[in-house]
């Protein structure tokens, strides 16, 4: 199966980024709303949008497969698509807002805590901040399918820093990659069942407290970094200076408020760009006994 999955992505390699990602559009807009998940993008955008018609309903989630088509089409490309030099008086495939937030993290002697949405292409952060030394270890949910999961690992492996999979015990790592003075890159958008309740896009959501959790140990800096597909089959990475975030009484970072205020940023994101974001995913599963 590992070798089907390879002869796929290099016939992928062999279409160039362009037309690669556009044939995984083509067959995402096509299948997606076959699929189970669709179901759940249009109630999750029907939601979310109460002023949208059915129709404007549809085409977004339509746009949201396209997205989805193309950032599958582009992994065997991930390499090719960061070529951002500021050096260069020639635009790129990406543009970067915010370097200089990249290196003042690179170069205060601080640990750091970077967070992300799966909006665009979500995998070009982790390779922007190892193209510029950043040390960083990326957190990243591995694919179900054991042969797309080694040949993905593969691939990033080629063009990112530091990996860690999310799992039994990955917080550990995590934790001493922060001792180290590293950097930690984590996507929050995704529902997680022992999470705090946070608002999200007017309605109770489940996150990952993790890296409220550590912001309130290390005190460091929490950035925000997403990626917006632009026109030209081109993207820009936008990374927010750090966030002023809530604290208890006490002085310390309050963990849930953390969580709210980094949600509050993905939610301007998605807001701006909802046909960029991963609707089809179940975010909105908050159990009646949930506690925040």
């Amino acid at each position: 199966m590992v070798g089907v999955v390879r002869g796929v992505f290099a016939f992928s390699r062999l279409l160039g980024p362009e037309r690669s990602g556009g044939v995984g559009a083509a067959l995402t807009r096509t299948f997606g709303p076959l699929l189970r998940a669709h179901r759940t993008a249009l109630a999750n955008i029907r939601a979310a949008y109460p002023e949208k018609s059915e129709a404007e309903v549809k085409a977004l989630a339509l746009a949201a497969w396209d997205n989805l088509g193309r950032t599958g089409g582009e992994y065997p490309h991930l390499g090719r698509l960061f070529d951002f030099d500021p050096d260069s008086t020639m635009p790129g495939r990406t543009e970067v807002d915010g370097i200089d937030h990249f290196l003042s993290l690179r170069d205060d002697g601080k640990p750091g805590i970077i967070f992300s949405a799966h909006l665009a292409n979500w995998e070009l952060p982790a390779i922007c901040a190892a193209r510029f030394g950043l040390d960083t270890t990326a957190v990243f949910r591995a694919p179900n399918d054991p042969a797309i999961a080694r040949v993905l690992h593969e691939i990033r492996s080629e063009t990112m820093g530091n990996l860690e999979a999310a799992r039994q015990g990955a917080a550990f790592a995590m934790q001493g990659a922060l001792e180290k003075g590293g950097h930690l890159g984590m996507l929050i958008d995704q529902h997680f069942t022992r999470g705090v309740i946070v608002n999200f896009m007017g309605r109770p959501a489940l996150v990952n407290p993790i890296l409220g959790k550590f912001a309130r140990r290390f005190d460091c800096p929490v950035h925000g970094v997403r990626v917006v597909r632009l026109p030209n089959h081109r993207f820009r990475l936008q990374l927010t200076p750090p966030l002023d975030l809530p604290r208890d009484p006490d002085g310390q970072i309050n963990v849930q408020g953390a969580m709210q205020a980094m949600t509050a940023v993905v939610e301007e994101w998605v807001r701006e760009y909802p046909e960029q974001w991963l609707w089809m995913h179940r975010r909105w599963r908050v159990p009646a006994k949930a506690s925040a």
